[in-house]
């Protein structure tokens, strides 16, 4: 059977505990008991909207349909501690069964729809989990299938019964309902949930990492740290009561979760709209129609929204337009308040804790230029040199931090815990940032192999050892390429075996047949006699970026490299 979560996470020092507690940072009360409050307070306010469906909740009605949908979990066989795989659109059901998950002490593994079979079995045999929610079919795949698929392989590593929760119309005779699951109760299910509620020390939920070493890592988030990360956030972005909350970019990301996300507009007692795209058109008819105050979006869907703006005007409803995920270029930042007529927040953090956000007050070129500071007074943060010295101010180094939502180190993982966190517990965060004397924090760019495709974090080495598993390739380097509208895509540089070839096409079908998530796919290929290496005779990776940035502007320009 799995084992407990307690045994494989890093707990902080002793004494951050109680300065933490001492602070008020953490709270001591679980998150599920912190949103069943906030029902009890305001029972009739609106919560939840699903603009797919046209469901809506009030606080109450929500906070009884995650009783009633933790309850059923627990008559499932499931149980606190227990880890289950949460691969949904926005919906209805991502929040009730989030939330439900958090109330039973059930620990959710927030997977990206985007996820196949490679990243999905990883995730389940590393977090020992018992069961997958997933929709039955999304642009046309079919999800349900695959979810049944991994069961054999998960039981074998669990000894578990492995459950399949499906969401949609289609759901076969050996999946569960996951519609029929979040649905009313009978309002006598409360009571049972907090006889047993877990511990604010507990872990919520896994948020996955973007990590640079092969399949991604599992950061435990425990109820009194993400709480505060929640709560705090709500804060810096002025969100309260009266605040409607846009849901487009994919839930399951710390950002539209709760920095503040979904999770803290729900604290704050606002109300979360879910939207499965933030496709301009719909989200724009959306945002007017639920009159949506806060959103959060990446640099590319930023773009898109003020194109479109330009052409077809501006929903008047939005005051703050959180963008994070990658560095928002300053001449688009420059344009969101004029187009869009939001308050530009600028949000930089990661999964792994430290947040750093613009002040909504901030003089705008301090808004439109840096990526905030950090959140919370006893964020520490340095900027080390490569032997972890720290620079001089307004020198540009790699950021270290510590802090009360920072965790101390990834989930069953000793061997990248010993290179991604010092022995006094401060976290390598692999960005390289100045520091101006107000104190905000300009990113530079990345001390690590990392492509960062419109927010979703690559990591070079998984993409090189999945096309060496190809018999052309001989060698093989993964580097991120500059996109106007993504910041970055994959560009591949292959050696040839000798008299082998290889096509771009053939890449992506055995990424295919790999079950490889498609935003991780290779969208440039380059076949090169020798990889370019330094002195010492590594392979170059700069002089690569170098090299595919200059092809690509020689390309725009129609001249000759």
């Amino acid at each position: 059977m799995p084992g407990p979560v307690s045994e494989h996470t890093v707990p902080w020092p002793a004494t951050e505990v109680e300065r933490y507690v001492a602070a008020g940072y953490w709270q001591g009360v679980p998150l599920g008991h912190l949103l069943r409050g906030v029902a009890d307070r305001t029972p009739d306010a609106p919560a939840l909207v699903d603009a797919a469906t046209g469901l809506r909740l009030t606080h109450r009605e929500l906070a009884d349909r995650a009783d009633a949908t933790a309850a059923r979990l627990l008559d499932l066989g499931l149980a606190r501690g227990d880890r289950i795989l949460v691969q949904l659109g926005n919906g209805g059901e991502f929040v009730i069964l989030t939330l439900a998950c958090l109330r039973a002490g059930v620990v959710p593994v927030m997977a990206l729809p985007a996820h196949r079979r490679t990243e999905l079995s990883h995730l389940a045999a590393h977090a020992e989990a018992v069961a997958i929610a997933v929709p039955d079919r999304m642009r046309d795949f079919d999800h349900q299938a695959l979810a049944h698929d991994l069961g054999p392989g998960v039981q074998e590593i669990t000894g578990a019964d492995w459950l399949v929760l499906v969401d949609g119309d289609h759901v076969d005779d050996a999946s569960v309902d996951l519609r029929a699951l979040c649905g009313p109760g009978t309002g006598e299910e409360r009571a049972r949930l907090e006889a047993a509620c877990p511990e604010s020390r507990d872990v919520a939920v896994f948020l996955l990492s973007g990590g640079t070493t092969g399949l991604p890592k599992l950061i435990a988030r425990t109820h009194d740290d993400y709480a505060y990360n929640a709560r705090a956030s709500a804060d810096m972005a002025g969100v309260d009561a009266d605040s409607v909350y846009l849901v487009s970019l994919p839930a399951g990301h710390n950002f539209p979760l709760a920095c503040p996300g979904m999770l803290g507009v729900l604290l704050a007692g606002g109300t979360v709209v879910m939207l499965p795209s933030p496709e301009p058109t719909r989200a724009f008819a959306t945002i007017a129609a639920e009159g949506v105050t806060h959103t959060a979006v990446v640099p590319a869907v930023a773009g898109r929204w003020l194109e479109h703006a330009g052409e077809h005007g501006a929903p008047p409803s939005l005051r703050v337009l959180q963008v994070g995920g990658a560095r928002l270029a300053d001449e688009l930042a420059h344009r969101v308040e004029p187009v869009l007529g939001a308050r530009l927040q600028q949000v930089f953090g990661m999964a792994e804790g430290l947040l750093n956000f613009t002040r909504l007050d901030d003089p705008i070129d301090v808004i439109c230029t840096t990526q905030g500071r950090p959140m919370c007074p006893d964020d520490e943060v340095r900027l080390v040199d490569e032997l972890d010295v720290d620079v001089a101010e307004g020198t540009p180094g790699s950021l270290l931090t510590r802090g009360p939502y920072t965790p101390r180190g990834y989930y069953r993982a000793p061997e990248q815990n010993a290179r991604a966190f010092t022995a006094d517990g401060w976290f390598r965060s692999g960005d390289i940032c100045r520091r101006t004397p107000e104190g905000n924090l300009i990113v530079e760019g990345r001390d690590k192999d990392m492509i960062n495709r419109g927010g979703e974090k690559i990591s070079a080495e998984e993409i090189e050892n999945l096309v060496y598993q190809m018999p052309a390739v001989g060698q093989v380097a993964a580097v991120a390429m500059p996109d106007r509208e993504l910041g970055e895509r994959v560009c591949l540089y292959v050696v040839p075996r000798p008299g082998a070839t290889l096509t771009l096409d053939e890449v992506r079908a055995a990424m295919a047949a790999l079950g490889v998530a498609k935003f991780k796919w290779p969208e440039r290929l380059e076949i090169v006699d020798a990889l370019m290496s330094t002195k010492v005779g590594k392979i170059d990776k700069k002089a690569l970026r170098a090299d595919v940035a200059e092809r690509l502007a020689h390309e725009s320009t129609g001249a000759t490299p």
